[in-house]
């Protein structure tokens, strides 16, 4: 653990507010905080904190950030169980053996924060390596510790963490120096579904792999078998690779990241199917009405970045992802498939059903829903934090008139 202030200090409630604690949400508010009682400026970012109600009620083991919204997150419901090393450690290793039974090849995401009682902490495995992302300054003060902890729990050769994350400044906290235990390589080889990957470990988005579409591409095989599929916004090709593998004749990889479009396009050469990929560096929006008039796909694939990072943008992402279903359906002839994701936290699974369907109105089309996901397993949901669920995705067969 880093050097900072130690001492543990009560963090006192407004009233009333630990109704939603008490019911099994890890985050209190600045404006739930009897700030007269637990003065912010008191505090040093990523503090331990004691949360006590506003009657005296001793709720739960905390840490604190005061210049977050969420100012303080729960570590621990057991006042004779503090989060320390040992519970650190011992949370690790629930995790990993969790995705263990899951996942037999050794590459998952380890660690998701508060479904894991690791607030702050996202870690994705890739066999021999690991990379992590500290969002928040309680979790920035066990850096070297959770290096250390992971290299031992795996065993692993080298851990990575990855500082670059924009939730890092929601905690007033740096983007700095990557941090290495071990050695790390620039890139590493994965197994997902029978399929083998090159991951970009620091160089990729996020932390180089997007786990959470795993089973949904597992699921979506026989639906992206044949013809032409499309995989739009396609980083290093999760789904155009399945296509591929699955048999589907012609493949076309559509990014706006050369280095990405590189990964796919070598990954493909890796398992013998890039004779029938392309591979297209371009807006996809632009591609997409490139292709109006060309002979119909038989699947697109839509798997966007989220078009909502914050409430207040709700209204202008809705109308984003409208636009680009628009314009997917547009290419699809009757009896095509649309796959289509949202990773949106703020677009509940509800209002994308009813926006899609929308788009597919406007271009005089029926939709029927086949399957639907969310994330893998490897992302489990707390079921008091509907925050902790965020992705969705349709798997739609098309009919016109």
């Amino acid at each position: 653990m880093k050097k900072g202030v130690s001492d543990v200090k009560p963090l006192f409630l407004r009233k009333g507010e630990e109704r939603r604690l008490l019911a099994g949400h890890a985050w209190i508010y600045s404006n739930e905080i009897d700030t007269a009682r637990s003065p912010l400026k008191s505090f040093e970012p990523g503090q331990p904190v004691e949360v006590i109600s506003q009657r005296g009620q001793w709720l739960a083991h905390a840490y604190v950030n005061p210049h977050s919204l969420i100012t303080a997150r729960i570590l621990s419901r057991e006042k004779e169980r503090p989060f320390d090393r040992a519970e650190l450690a011992r949370r690790l290793d629930s995790a990993m053996k969790l995705r263990e039974r899951l996942y037999p090849a050794q590459c998952y995401r380890w660690a998701y924060g508060e479904s894991d009682g690791l607030p702050g902490l996202v870690v994705d495995r890739y066999g021999d390596f690991a990379v992590a992302q500290i969002t928040t300054a309680g979790m920035e003060r066990w850096r070297d510790a959770i290096l250390e902890m992971l290299a031992e729990a795996g065993p692993l050769k080298g851990v990575l963490v990855r500082s670059d994350s924009d939730l890092r400044t929601l905690e007033n906290l740096p983007e700095e120096a990557e941090f290495v235990h071990g050695t790390v390589p620039d890139e590493a080889e994965i197994e997902e579904n029978g399929i083998r990957y090159l991951v970009p470990l620091s160089k990729g988005q996020k932390t180089g792999w997007f786990y959470d579409q795993a089973d949904n591409r597992r699921r979506a095989r026989g639906l992206l078998s044949s013809g032409t599929v499309i995989d739009a916004f396609s980083y290093i090709g999760g789904w155009g690779l399945t296509a591929a593998l699955a048999g589907a004749d012609r493949v076309v990889c559509i990014d706006s990241s050369e280095r990405a479009l590189d990964h796919a396009r070598r990954s493909a050469e890796l398992n013998g199917v890039a004779s029938r990929m392309t591979f297209l560096r371009s807006d996809v929006s632009e591609a997409l009405r490139g292709m109006t008039g060309q002979p119909a796909p038989t699947a697109i694939v839509v798997d966007p970045p989220a078009f909502v990072k914050r409430k207040k943008d709700l209204e202008t992402g809705v109308v984003a992802y409208q636009r680009l279903n628009e314009q997917a359906l547009g290419l699809l002839a009757d009896g095509g498939i649309l796959v289509t994701c949202s990773c949106s936290q703020h677009v509940d699974r509800d209002r994308f059903l009813r926006l899609v369907q929308k788009a597919a109105q406007r271009k005089n089309q029926l939709l029927r829903l086949i399957f639907e996901g969310g994330q893998s397993g490897d992302h489990p949901i707390h079921p008091a934090m509907p925050e902790t669920r965020y992705l969705k995705t349709l798997m739609m067969d098309v009919r016109t008139g």
